[in-house]
């Protein structure tokens, strides 16, 4: 998204642009994009680090209970970390969730105990009396023996607190999702990635971003306190090369504009911003996607880049979404802006298409068609959801499976407000995203098929939201 918008910018005016990055190591491909004279690109490289910074990979063998995986790394973390929290060090521990975070250090904080580590400010009654004020009963137990979490689902104060006190040094041990690598100064001795994965609700299992784990690792090491930062990342022995690599040699940035061609350039052309055929072109070149190409040729395959954006023109048109003429004018239809206008995967808009030609519409069938959209491909069934979704799907005749049969009963169960406890640690992001969906179906509805059937999806997207009866919609 940040490609494309930037292309369009650069083709419309000519905007000022700061491009900045703590981790990236092919800059002269952004410079080259942006047209950045030599002049005004710096590369700064480790030493301009105030610290030193020394990073390793530490493996474990994952077995069948996640849960279990956790303490493995959880216990491997506390090792990394005991030697500098006995010398007076400070350390933070990245995981994956805040409810790891709060989990982690209620069992850090024991283990610590149990190893006699020499931390905590128990004898400043002060202190101990100031956090008594903490919003969060789990921090006010933790914090007096130094051990703490943060997230951004803590009370603006909490945070503000544990992060002025880490500061202080009156905690010494931290418990921390991503967000505190990004914009918050808050460095330790040792950093320590418990967890390289985390479950998204709409892609399942993902690994993070190379860029996240290289801005964690860049909190270790405390200038005025510390000649050596030290940085842990602990994976599956499965991972171990590819974290090595990543610590060696960095992540390059690449485009990820050829995965949505074709949804981009169709709403390039709905925005009005591409006319014709000399149009595209001129705005192939100006994406990072032309740049890479001919920076890493055996990759990007930059001779047959300019077909590929003709075939995915020619698709466009074949599939209705964009006309041309005789002069290769193109220009977007109904359907292409209402794609465009909707963030609609371009097949999603197509089954919608279909879906509100029918001569009659059904509740069961617009479920359906929103829950087996493409944007919900990534999402996946969980074991443990598995009764869950039975129960609210019992009775029901439908084909979808895994995931898209996830998202079909939590919205069935949203529309009576009966989302079963087995779905919904997943539900909110899942219906916050079918809400976008019958948002756009409501709209196709009322271009293609009329008042009646755009009615029936108001209603249907009115019980989802906001999980009333039927009778209560009209």
């Amino acid at each position: 998204m940040l490609e494309v918008t930037i292309s369009r910018l650069r083709r419309l005016c000519a905007p000022r642009i700061v491009a900045l990055s703590a981790t990236m190591p092919n800059i002269d491909d952004v410079a080259g994009w942006l047209d950045a004279p030599p002049e005004a690109t710096f590369a700064f490289d480790e030493d301009y680090r105030p610290v030193d910074l020394h990073t390793a990979v530490e493996t474990y063998s994952h077995g069948d209970n996640a849960f279990a995986d956790k303490y493995r790394r959880l216990y491997s973390a506390l090792d990394k970390v005991e030697p500098h929290l006995r010398e007076d060090g400070q350390a933070i521990v990245f995981v994956s969730s805040r409810q790891d975070a709060v989990r982690a250090a209620a069992k850090a904080r024991d283990e610590v105990a149990e190893r006699d580590i020499p931390m905590g400010a128990r004898g400043d009654y002060e202190f101990h009396n100031d956090a008594k004020e903490l919003n969060n009963d789990s921090l006010r137990k933790g914090v007096p023996d130094g051990v703490a979490f943060h997230h951004a689902g803590l009370a603006k104060e909490d945070r503000n607190r544990i992060e002025d006190w880490f500061k202080e040094d009156k905690i010494q041990l931290l418990f921390s999702t991503s967000t505190l690598a990004w914009g918050v100064n808050l460095p330790a001795r040792c950093v320590v990635i418990r967890d390289t994965k985390y479950h998204d609700p709409l892609e399942g299992e993902v690994d993070i971003s190379p860029l996240d784990i290289l801005q964690m690792l860049g909190r270790a090491g405390r200038p005025e306190y510390d000649d050596v930062g030290y940085g842990w990342v602990i994976c599956d022995h499965a991972d171990a090369d590819k974290y090595r690599r990543l610590l060696r040699e960095g992540k390059e940035i690449e485009s990820r504009l050829a995965d949505d061609l074709d949804a981009h350039l169709n709403a390039e052309i709905a925005l009005g911003t591409i006319n014709d055929l000399d149009d595209v072109m001129d705005w192939l070149e100006t994406t990072f996607y032309y740049q890479r190409a001919h920076a890493d040729p055996e990759t990007y395959d930059p001779d047959g880049l300019r077909e590929r954006v003709r075939s995915t023109l020619q698709d466009l048109v074949d599939r209705g979404f964009v006309t041309t003429d005789s002069d290769l004018a193109v220009e977007a239809t109904q359907l292409g802006r209402l794609a465009s206008n909707y963030y609609l995967r371009l097949p999603t808009a197509g089954d919608f298409a279909d879906l509100v030609d029918r001569d009659r519409l059904s509740v069961d069938a617009v479920l359906t068609a929103v829950a087996s959209a493409a944007e919900f491909d990534s999402v996946s069934a969980r074991q443990d959801e598995t009764d869950a979704i039975d129960e609210v799907l019992d009775g029901t005749d439908t084909d979808l499976e895994n995931g898209h049969r996830k998202v079909l009963a939590i919205l069935k169960a949203s529309m009576d407000d009966r989302v079963p406890s087995g779905l919904r640690s997943d539900a909110w992001v899942i219906r916050q995203n079918a809400l976008r969906l019958l948002g756009a179906l409501h709209a196709f509805a009322e271009t293609f098929a009329g008042p009646r059937a755009a009615n029936l999806v108001a209603r249907i997207e009115a019980r989802v939201e906001h999980g009333v009866s039927r009778e209560a919609v009209g």
